[in-house]
């Protein structure tokens, strides 16, 4: 009966996908005699937390006397936006919590399992783990590695061209571009190079307006769109743009744009930095040679590629260029193949994901 009580859990965190920010994903079920007596799920960032949105579900009090409340992620034992979980379930006297994972960060790793095990409620761990860690991927990720999980992702011909020589070329269909616009969402940052901005000018936002959209991410060492104040990135949305740069800027900046301006913009600085900020997924849109630093550094996790039924040649822009040598491939594992429209979407994952030696 754990993982049938589970797995009611797990579709309930799905509640607030998309709407919980940093917070993981967290669902709860009360169980009594083998009943379901009530459900909650983390909904918003700075909102309820399951666990308190399940016991208020409760006709009474009397209810939860003896109850076993199923859980996705370990209840908290500190104070942050919401007062502890791990105290509520005890006043509520509840017998026995079942917790899909421990949670890896170390505000609450163990602590709550701890404290309701001092308190003498029965606790069981890793029913459902698997399926469980599926809801929260980045944030498990971050915590576990003490960085972003990256994803290259670019759009390519079937000769590898990703643009025509310093001209904003479509690759792919329509059905893709919905398909990136929704992907974006999954990441709390997507970054680009400079030349990208300066070629396409794009807006680097994710479909719709939601509440919590990735802060758009621009290296620019020599500072060149600092100069360029009709780019859309500094019109319209005031989505946070941060540009990572060696020059301060000359002249006003609207107040989304934030330059943070580093002694040397390379890879490992600008993630250290993403790092400090509890960015915790980032989406790498390119160009080549973004795509070809991030894969040099070894910080990357996975390459998701868009391929169009389509030739360029000539002197077209090839992926993941520039003028390093190489002595090895980077192999791919848990490869996936799906058609998007007229277009094909390939993603594989690097075979280890962990921070570079």
């Amino acid at each position: 009966m754990h993982q049938e009580f589970m797995e009611l859990a797990i579709e309930e965190a799905k509640k607030g996908l998309n709407q919980t920010f940093t917070n993981p994903l967290v669902g709860a079920v009360l169980v009594k005699d083998n009943h379901v007596i009530a459900k909650g799920a983390h909904l918003k960032y700075g909102q309820n937390h399951a666990e308190k949105n399940a016991i208020e579900q409760c006709q009474s009090s009397e209810e939860l006397i003896n109850s076993t409340l199923y859980v996705t992620l370990e209840p908290c034992n500190h104070f942050g936006k919401q007062p502890p979980c791990s105290q509520l379930i005890i006043d509520s006297g509840i017998k026995k919590v079942v917790i899909g994972q421990l949670d890896p960060n170390p505000l609450v790793r163990g602590k709550g399992k701890a404290f309701l095990e001092e308190s003498g409620v029965e606790v069981i761990v890793g029913v459902a783990e698997e399926k469980v860690r599926q809801l929260n991927p980045f944030y498990n990720f971050f915590y576990q590695t003490q960085r972003p999980y990256i994803a290259l992702k670019q759009a390519i011909t079937l000769d590898g061209r990703i643009a025509m020589n310093q001209k904003r070329t479509a690759i792919t269909g329509k059905a893709v571009w919905q398909k990136v616009h929704e992907e974006r969402l999954a990441y709390q940052g997507i970054l680009v190079g400079s030349q990208t901005v300066l070629t396409d000018d794009p807006e680097l936002l994710a479909v719709g307006t939601p509440e919590f959209p990735p802060v758009r991410i621009v290296l620019d060492r020599r500072g060149r769109i600092l100069a360029q104040p009709r780019l859309k990135l500094f019109q319209g949305s005031k989505v946070p743009v941060w540009i990572f740069t060696e020059q301060p800027a000359q002249q006003p900046l609207p107040p989304h744009v934030e330059v943070i301006c580093l002694p040397q913009v390379t890879i490992e600085q600008v993630i250290k930095e993403l790092t400090k900020r509890k960015l915790q997924a980032l989406y790498v849109e390119g160009g080549a040679r973004i795509h070809d630093a991030f894969l040099a550094s070894g910080y990357w996790d996975e390459v998701i590629t868009y391929v169009a039924a389509k030739v360029m040649g000539g002197a077209g822009l090839s992926s993941f260029g520039s003028e390093r040598e190489v002595e090895q491939l980077s192999e791919l594992t848990d490869v996936k193949i799906t058609q998007i429209g007229a277009d094909l979407r390939i993603s594989g994952r690097r075979q280890t994901s962990c921070l570079p030696d």
